[in-house]
This record gives C-alpha cells, sequence and structure tokens, in this order.
C-alpha cells in the first residue's frame, strides 16, 4: 500500500509540473491577461496600446519577424527587492504569485578563470556536486527531486559556476526539494568513483574535440587573444590538467570560491519577501564566510594584427576575427548592442551578412557577436566558407567592418535594428527562468536593480552618433586577431594579411 501511495505521489506532482508548465504558456501568450494589466499589483507590466496589424495592405500575411518588429515596445517594471546577508552573500528577490513555482539560482565566482594551473577543475567541481551530497549519493540525489517534480542543475562558465533549483512552492514540496538543494551546494562529498567517471568523460570530449575544426579554431581564438591572462584557460581542461586533478583539489576549490562572501542568490517565485529571507539564510549559515573572488586582471587590446593558422582536413574553413571587447556594465554597452546588430547580429538583415552572404555567396551565415563578462570579454566575427574562398571571404569581412566603424549605420538600419532588439525584448523576459537568469546577472556583475526596467529606454535614445564613438572606442580594425581552421589551398598574401 505504501509502495502505491508513493507512486501515487510521484504522478501528482508530474501532473502539477506539466499543468504549471502549461499555464505558464497561456500565461505568456500575446494577447493574454497579466497580473497588474488591470490596475492590481504584479511583479511585471508590459502594457500595449493597440495589437499589432497582421496583414499588409494587399492582404498577405505578416512574417513572424514583422510581428515583432510592429510591435511597440513599453517599460518594464520588475520590483526586485535586494539585500545582503549576514555572510556577505547577495541576494535579489521578486515575488511572482502568479503560478506556483519557485526558482532558486546561486551564483559563485568560481569559473573557469579560477582554474589556476589545473585547467578544468571548476568544470569538474561543478559537476561534481550532484554526485554525492551530505549523506545522499548520485542515486539517492535523482530520486529524491525526481519524486517531488523538481529539477536541479548546475553549469560552470568561464566567469560562473551556477546551481539551480525549480520546484513547486507548496511548502509539501519546496521544503524538501530546499534541504537536498543547501546539501548539493554546501556539502558535496566528491566521491571517486565519480570523478574518475566524469574526468573520462571529459577526456573523450577533449578527443571528440580533435575532430571539429569550430571546436579547434574557438580554443585557439581565446588561447591566443587572452594569451596567460584566465580567460585563456580552456574551460573543459586540458589532458594533462584532468589526468592531474583529484578529489583533494575539488575540496579545495569549493572550499576557497564555492562561500557565502562569493556567492549571489537569485530568487522568483510565488513566495514573500519573509519566507526568501529564510532561504538566503539557510544557504548563508551552509557554507563558511570565506572570501570574495579577487577581481580578474584587465586584458590589453592587441596593437597590430595577428593570425593563425589550424591545419584540419576539411572541405571548409572556419574563420574567427575579433579582439578584445568590453565588460558588463560598459557605458557604451547599449550603443554596442545596437550597432552590433546593424552590422552582425541581426541576422539576415546584417550588413556582414548581405555583404557576405547574399551578395557574393561566400557563406551560409556570419555572425558578430560581443561577450561582456567580469572583465573584458571578446568581440568577435564568426563564418564558415569553402576553402579556396577564405582570402576573399577575409578581405570583405575587414572591409565591411572598417566602413561600419567609420560611418555607423544609416538612419533606416539604426531604426530596423532598434525595432527588432525591442521586440525581441519581452520573449527573452517572459517567464520566470528568464527572470532569475536577469537577476544572476545583475547580481554577480553588479548591474543597476532598474536595469530591465531601464532596458527598453536605453536602446531608444541610442543614435548614430553614440554607435560611432563606441565601435571606435572599442573595435580597432587594424589590429585583429584572426584565426583560420582548414586545409590552407594557398598562402595568405601580403595585401591580405595587411588588411587583417
Amino acid at each position: 500500500m505504501s509502495e502505491q501511495s508513493r507512486i501515487s505521489r510521484k504522478t501528482l506532482s508530474t501532473m502539477i509540473l506539466v499543468i504549471s508548465i502549461f499555464v505558464v504558456v497561456l500565461y505568456n501568450l500575446p494577447g493574454s491577461v497579466k497580473p497588474g494589466d488591470g490596475g492590481e499589483p504584479g511583479p511585471i507590466v508590459t502594457p500595449m496600446q493597440s495589437p499589432p496589424l497582421k496583414e499588409r495592405a494587399d492582404g498577405s500575411k505578416l512574417t513572424s519577424l514583422e510581428l515583432i518588429e510592429q510591435a511597440e515596445a513599453k517599460p518594464y517594471k520588475v520590483h526586485i527587492d535586494a539585500w545582503n546577508t549576514p555572510n556577505g552573500a547577495k541576494v535579489l528577490f521578486v515575488q511572482a504569485s502568479e503560478i506556483p513555482m519557485l526558482d532558486v539560482r546561486v551564483v559563485f565566482d568560481a569559473g573557469a578563470a579560477r582554474d589556476g594551473d589545473l585547467p578544468g577543475l571548476a568544470q569538474l567541481t561543478s559537476a561534481m556536486l550532484t554526485e554525492g551530497a551530505g549523506i545522499a549519493d548520485v542515486d539517492a540525489i535523482a530520486r529524491h527531486f525526481e519524486g517531488l517534480g523538481a529539477n536541479l542543475n548546475t553549469n560552470s562558465y568561464r566567469d560562473m559556476a551556477i546551481a539551480s533549483l525549480r520546484t513547486l512552492s507548496d511548502p509539501q514540496y519546496r521544503d524538501p526539494a530546499l534541504t537536498m538543494f543547501y546539501d548539493v551546494v554546501a556539502q558535496p562529498t566528491f566521491p571517486e568513483s565519480s570523478l574518475d567517471r566524469l574526468r573520462q568523460q571529459m577526456l573523450l570530449g577533449l578527443q571528440q574535440e580533435k575532430q571539429s575544426p569550430g571546436a579547434l579554431a574557438q580554443k585557439a581564438f581565446f588561447k591566443g587573444l587572452y594569451q596567460d591572462l584566465p580567460y585563456g584557460i580552456p574551460p573543459n581542461g586540458t589532458e594533462a590538467s584532468l589526468t592531474r586533478i583529484t578529489s583533494d583539489d575539488l575540496r579545495r576549490f569549493h572550499q576557497q570560491y564555492y562561500v557565502a562572501a562569493n556567492m549571489v542568490i537569485a530568487m522568483i517565485g510565488d513566495i514573500d519577501r519573509t519566507q526568501a529571507e529564510m532561504i538566503a539564510l539557510q544557504l548563508d549559515n551552509q557554507l563558511p564566510k570565506g572570501q570574495a573572488a579577487p577581481k580578474l586582471a584587465s586584458a590589453q587590446p592587441l596593437q597590430q594584427a595577428q593570425q593563425e593558422h589550424v591545419e584540419f582536413p576539411s572541405s571548409q574553413t572556419h574563420i574567427l576575427v575579433g579582439s578584445i571587447g568590453v565588460k558588463r556594465g560598459d557605458p557604451d554597452w547599449f550603443a554596442l548592442t545596437v550597432g552590433n546588430e546593424v552590422l552582425g547580429a541581426g541576422g539576415f538583415s546584417s550588413r556582414l551578412n548581405q555583404i557576405i552572404r547574399q551578395d557574393n555567396g561566400l557563406a551560409y551565415s556570419v555572425y558578430s557577436h560581443f561577450i561582456p563578462m567580469a572583465s573584458e570579454g571578446p568581440f568577435l566575427i564568426n563564418l564558415q566558407t569553402r576553402n579556396d574562398q577564405t582570402q576573399q571571404a577575409l578581405t570583405l569581412l575587414n572591409d565591411t567592418l572598417q566602413s561600419f566603424v567609420e560611418t555607423g549605420p544609416t538612419e533606416e538600419e539604426l531604426e530596423a535594428a532598434k525595432r527588432h532588439i525591442l521586440g525581441s525584448f519581452p520573449l527573452q523576459t517572459a517567464s520566470n527562468s528568464n527572470i532569475v537568469d536577469y537577476l544572476g546577472m545583475i547580481g554577480f556583475y553588479d548591474l543597476p536593480l532598474d536595469y530591465l526596467d531601464t532596458y527598453i529606454g536605453n536602446i531608444e535614445k541610442v543614435d548614430i552618433k553614440a554607435i560611432k564613438k563606441a565601435f571606435g572606442r572599442v573595435v580597432q580594425p587594424e589590429a585583429m586577431f584572426t584565426v583560420t581552421a582548414g586545409q590552407q589551398t594557398t598562402p595568405v598574401s601580403a595585401d591580405t594579411e595587411a588588411s587583417l
């Protein structure tokens, strides 16, 4: 009878979770009524004066992209409560009672940039958190969260390590999920058997990378651009470093960086401020106070163009061209965002795509990116082209970049870029999981608490002058780092190398 009862509770939990997800989807459908629209309080208010037209004058249907760009963006209002725990953890909380769910995200300054002389240490530590915690082994942890209908995830990046929990907000499900979550974050056991298994998986991944020219190009790009600085460390390690890492190394790393003073706690869901404070206090009490990780060294821009080729027996050449970019919170971030939408982030409508793909047929796609991080992240442009077209593609890429930095966008390009960014923004903040991602980012990078509220206004006020100023300060076309990975059919000419 107890077994039948247990199965029944699991089934009930699954049904509740599915229904909750279905409610979220309905809640975020265009035109759905949201709390706050009628004057009652709600965490997010996104009114729209009139629905977008769905047809052109000739009666034909608009595309999805045209519908997005046509929508009138309105300011978001997200009420964020923020405070610090006794041991120095930063907490950001949004109360959202629309659905009976709770999202908790814990962010540590414990990414690959902290690996030191053991590349892969941060990633292994993060992966091992769910392999054993407190008195529970990996199977018990999995059964525990599955039985509660809760989701647990851990991830590690260059800047940060993350542990996140999504659970029903009802105390009978929330409390046991949180209890195990505290153990996973604060009391991992790092069992040897799991370490050996995960190590072998990472070593296998390194072997697979050797068969991917794109992966080889990316690794060469970060290593060549950042050299011995922390962002030059490969997050997934090296064969030499992974074989050296022991469980003692994992414990040392955890004890140093998984501490309260090095932690940001982000929460959104159907709980009140008092309950949020109790959750944050429990995490704070479970971890030692410790110290915040020191700031990362700043990267200096290249003084002249550099190029590296990775020989690979493929018919396509992967091309990465870039430089040192900006930190999170850079004062020119919004101008760079709008400008980059025109240059290469705007898909088929971007200049790079128009010139390299549509006009010359040299690549299926080409994109440009700014990747802001705690220290200066990279600016990069990437594409793939046929080996014998590499020089032509590079010449067009560099000419297009040079022209854009000098002249900026046209008024038409500027307005189209703004419409697309502002039309897409609501989709990026349409669910609690999206919001908790932003809360973690705001806390980790010390962004203003009104970042979401002011985002639309900051995009709207960007003009051509601001874009030219920002790109002129950050991007130096004559001093870019170029990585090619493929089969080099002819040597790079002196003229082409000079243009790089």
